[in-house]
């Protein structure tokens, strides 16, 4: 058997085809257009981090995509990283994107019930279009000119970690999270 570089891993797709793959490669194979909304250094430290755990924590040369898919959406997670990976080696899809900036100067400024309702409203249509990745960017400016705060406070912390919440629970509640991945940045 060849021994692989100790930045290697080898990857069982679905096939059951076993891949010699870095990190990267499996993180292009998990997260396809989604690794391009995200900061490249914190996806890279990310996808080293769950090769060294399946290496030198668990001591295994082979990893199946679902088992490294959830690993690295668990370790992005952890590290603010609102991301579902789909764990398939799906073909990437289309990404479809929301401007949360748009929505709050829609809304009157303290009405946030407008801003949810508005929040609930372009989910649904977004999730009509049927998309792989359902991305909201935006979110600081948003929360800064919803709050009418000139600089970063914890009320603006809870409104924004208020708005990320509510979106996932939205998407769960539509059956969304099943069907795509959701970012919020």
């Amino acid at each position: 058997m060849i021994q692989l570089h100790a930045d290697w891993l080898i990857l069982k797709k679905r096939d059951q085809e076993m891949v010699p793959c870095t990190p990267e490669s499996v993180v292009v194979e998990v997260l396809g257009e989604t690794a391009k909304h995200l900061d490249g250094e914190l996806i890279q430290h990310a996808a080293s981090a769950v090769l060294h755990y399946f290496k030198s924590d668990l001591g295994r040369q082979e990893v199946t995509l679902g088992e490294f898919s959830l690993a690295l959406e668990k370790v992005l997670r952890g590290l603010g990283v609102d991301i579902m990976a789909t764990g398939l080696g799906e073909a990437p899809g289309r990404v479809v994107a929301s401007d949360l900036r748009m929505l709050v100067e829609a809304a009157s400024p303290g009405l946030e019930l407008v801003l949810f309702s508005r929040l609930r409203q372009e989910l649904k249509n977004r999730l009509s279009e049927a998309p792989r990745v359902l991305e909201f960017s935006g979110l600081r400016e948003c929360v800064q000119r919803f709050t009418g705060a000139r600089r970063w406070n914890p009320r603006c912390q809870q409104l924004s970690d208020q708005i990320v919440r509510f979106l996932r629970d939205c998407l769960v509640s539509e059956g969304g999270e099943d069907r795509c991945a959701l970012v919020v940045r």
